[in-house]
């Protein structure tokens, strides 16, 4: 069989290759620390689940706009208002995850030949996602010393005539940093310069640290006609099997991309669309409790990593993820990460597993209770004191 070239380089996510090996070793009887899934170790508000419940019973099972709800979109764009996001609900697209709304728009906009750029290291799905919608990738290196912010100057290097869009993350998996307000200004006037849209990927936007509120490059004079913001219910609010993310971007970007989900996915499930205004409009106080139990998380465990010699960890401002850089152990990234996971049951990611730039780092999520942080930090000493 001979199978389209834009799909030949696609490959599993290595948060899903690793949860696999480590549930086998699991099965053979070995005890497993799980820090490799990036996914909220609470459960679904009880709020949120009852009204997914109550949902079903008042028959929102049946097929829906395939842009979502307009109430849904209504509840998102006054929700937005609160980080200065002012759009209208007709430039609001819901979908069933954020991962559709984050592909489509690359499908609408990329055709044969053009460039887009993207953070490296990065979430993987948006080089698979550039490739599959036909555009050429093309990777920037975030630098540690900058809050794994872009090399601002490496950034202007590679954009050129063909150069459609730009992929920003903040705060960012893997690295957990937040581009900082004058680094989104010069990445604005680089788009306005140069004529290219930002896809600004925010799903993690409400998970920051130290009051330090993540601010997103669509507020800045100029960047509303040419940003998409993609966002969603899966981290904030404990919804990753709830399908449930949405996208805002100029209004005839986003009839396209409804039209796209009109032939891909049809619809987002309704009841998980009233479950997600329950979330907007009710659950506040909840996020900001599990991210005060993050950030004391994320204290302890950086400092954690850091007590252990050839490991140096930045501390995250946002997500719930740590990288630390591990090249003074002299292992290549992807053997340590195998050794932690087979010597040590340590389940982390190489920092390779988000791009070639993530050699020399690990990523770990302290989406974990603390015990199992410490477990985890204890282990890792353990292992890097034996070599």
């Amino acid at each position: 069989m001979k199978l389209a070239q834009r799909i030949s380089n696609l490959q599993h996510e290595g948060a899903y290759r690793v949860m696999s090996l480590a549930q086998s070793l699991e099965r053979e009887g070995k005890d497993i620390v799980h820090l490799e899934i990036g996914q909220p170790d609470f459960k679904t508000f009880p709020e949120i689940s009852e009204a997914g419940k109550r949902a079903i019973d008042e028959g929102y099972t049946r097929y829906n706009p395939s842009e979502g709800y307009g109430d849904l979109r209504e509840s998102i764009a006054e929700f937005s208002k609160q980080r200065g996001i002012h759009s209208q609900p007709s430039q609001i697209v819901v979908g069933p995850g954020a991962k559709p709304v984050l592909l489509f728009p690359l499908m609408a906009l990329l055709e044969e030949g053009d460039e887009a750029l993207y953070p490296d290291p990065g979430f993987p799905s948006y080089r698979a996602d550039i490739e599959i919608a036909g555009g050429t990738p093309v990777p920037v290196p975030l630098v540690e010393a900058n809050s794994f912010s872009f090399d601002l100057e490496a950034l202007e290097a590679r954009i050129t005539e063909r150069t459609k869009i730009l992929i920003l993350n903040s705060p960012a998996n893997p690295t957990g940093g937040v581009i900082s307000k004058p680094d989104l200004e010069a990445i604005a006037a680089l788009a306005q310069e140069h004529k290219f849209y930002v896809l600004s990927d925010e799903i993690y936007s409400r998970l920051v640290y130290d009051d330090s509120p993540a601010e997103s490059i669509y507020t800045i004079d100029g960047m509303p006609e040419r940003t998409i913001i993609v966002d969603g219910f899966s981290k904030s609010y404990a919804m990753t099997g709830w399908r449930l993310g949405y996208a805002i971007m100029p209004k005839a970007l986003a009839a396209k991309v409804s039209l796209l989900l009109t032939h891909a996915v049809g619809c987002t499930a309704g009841f998980t669309q009233r479950a997600g205004i329950v979330a907007l409009l009710e659950c506040d106080d909840d996020v900001s409790k599990v991210v005060q139990q993050y950030q004391k998380r994320r204290d302890a465990f950086v400092a954690g990593l850091n007590s252990v010699d050839g490991i140096r960890c930045r501390l995250p401002e946002g997500a719930f993820y740590a990288f630390p850089n591990v090249s003074a152990i002299g292992i290549p990234s992807t053997t340590l990460a195998d050794r932690l996971l087979n010597e040590a049951g340590v389940a982390c990611l190489s920092g390779t597993d988000f791009g070639p730039n993530g050699e020399g780092y690990l990523r770990f999520t302290y989406a974990a209770s603390q015990a199992e942080l410490d477990e985890a930090v204890r282990r890792v000493g353990e292992f890097v004191a034996g070599l």
